[in-house]
């Protein structure tokens, strides 16, 4: 079976999905090639903490409805050393911007019930995707819809399809430059259906380890503790983790903490990962197929729209305009952007994980750090600035 679009978006994920709308706003044909079913995709426990950026964009898309509805608007949020809690005021420090707390679950959920209605092309369940002809004006996407072959012709592809996609691993060896950070440690996380500690997240930097108090509404919490990479869950009771949560968080926290029994419990991995550039030929890379942060700084699905709101911007001007200028600049301008949020969620994770290699004089710094942070605007308004989203022009 032969095709033809403008666009080929590989992966259905939160990149590969925000771009397909946004494309669809602007007339221009595109395809959505996932190799998973809606259910699977849509199902994956990942982030919870929405940039103003993201919420700015769902309204835009006319997707934003349940988001007004369900989701919880932080305008600050709380770091702790040692069980001692200081509050950082986002809102005021930033003109207004805010965070909002609603889970990529329910992103997705409204990204495809609004593809559904919209006509959006998606080809679920699509094996053996292979990319070529990627620096010639008719890239191909081939791929096999259960045992019939189909082939796909467009002007560009757009590689959405995550760390271990076909769309990075399409470029050139000799083009191709990887930069990885690999933290040696992992977050144990639970969620449970009870109320959160506080009503804003709280990071808890502890001479055990960090521990952060996140919630997905006002009924279901996620908690997470730093643990080794070589951790059993099964070790993990859930009494156990309740009590060392709150060990971490100190006594303040602690009280509000309601203990319940939780119904998915994980360890993720931490590492920093950019690849670049994030554009050859007709191929363009954008999310987790070409950057990776740790989770600390709430950036991996806002990075993903930050980069696809900048690709959409390009591609509407080639197709209105006749202009190569954005396509031309992705990389280096989306790049810019990914590089600050490495840098903001590296300097995070330094500030408040512990390390093995950590020695008396290493922890004193980490305290001094917090406890400039503490009693600084200036470094309170750089901490928030990031936190909320650097908007795409500081790029």
């Amino acid at each position: 079976m032969r095709h033809r679009t403008q666009v080929a978006i590989i992966g259905a994920g939160p990149a590969g999905m925000f771009l397909a709308h946004l494309l669809r706003a602007e007339g221009i044909a595109a395809v959505v090639i996932e190799r998973r079913d809606r259910d699977y995709v849509e199902g994956r426990v990942r982030a919870g903490v929405l940039e103003q950026g993201t919420v700015d964009l769902m309204r835009r898309l006319g997707i934003a409805g349940r988001l007004e509805r369900e989701g919880l608007v932080h305008g600050g949020t709380n770091v702790s050393l040692d069980g001692r809690m200081f509050r950082i005021d986002m809102a005021a420090l930033t003109g207004g911007s805010t965070v909002t707390v609603y889970g990529q679950q329910e992103v997705m959920r409204d990204l495809f019930d609004a593809a559904a209605d919209r006509g959006l092309d998606i080809r679920w369940n699509s094996a053996d995707v292979t990319l070529s002809d990627l620096n010639s004006d008719r890239p191909v996407v081939t791929w096999r819809d259960g045992s019939e072959a189909q082939r796909l012709e467009c002007d560009f592809v757009v590689g959405c399809d995550g760390y271990h996609g076909v769309s990075r691993a399409a470029m050139p060896a000799d083009v191709l430059r990887t930069f990885e950070r690999v933290y040696p440690f992992g977050w144990l996380g639970v969620l449970a259906d009870v109320p959160p500690a506080e009503h804003e997240l709280v990071y808890a930097n502890h001479e055990r380890g960090f521990a952060l108090a996140s919630m997905r509404s006002t009924t279901r919490s996620r908690y997470y503790i730093q643990c080794g990479l070589d951790e059993n869950i099964a070790d993990w009771s859930d009494d156990r983790f309740w009590d060392e949560l709150c060990l971490r968080l100190g006594p303040e926290t602690a009280a509000k903490v309601t203990r319940g029994a939780s119904f998915e419990k994980s360890i993720a991995p931490l590492r920093s990962f950019v690849a670049e550039p994030m554009r050859w030929g007709r191929l363009f890379l954008a999310g987790d197929a070409a950057h990776i942060v740790p989770p600390t700084g709430a950036k991996g699905m806002n990075l993903a729209v930050s980069d696809v709101t900048m690709l959409g911007e390009a591609l509407t001007e080639h197709y209105r305009e006749r202009s190569d200028t954005g396509i031309d600049g992705y990389s280096a301008r989306a790049l810019a952007r990914v590089w600050k949020a490495e840098r903001f969620s590296w300097w995070f994770t330094s500030v408040t994980h512990r390390f093995p290699t950590m020695d008396g004089f290493d922890r004193r710094i980490q305290m001094a750090e917090l406890d400039y942070l503490r009693g600084s605007m200036a470094a309170q308004r750089t901490l928030a600035e990031n936190y909320v989203g650097l908007p795409l022009e500081a790029a």
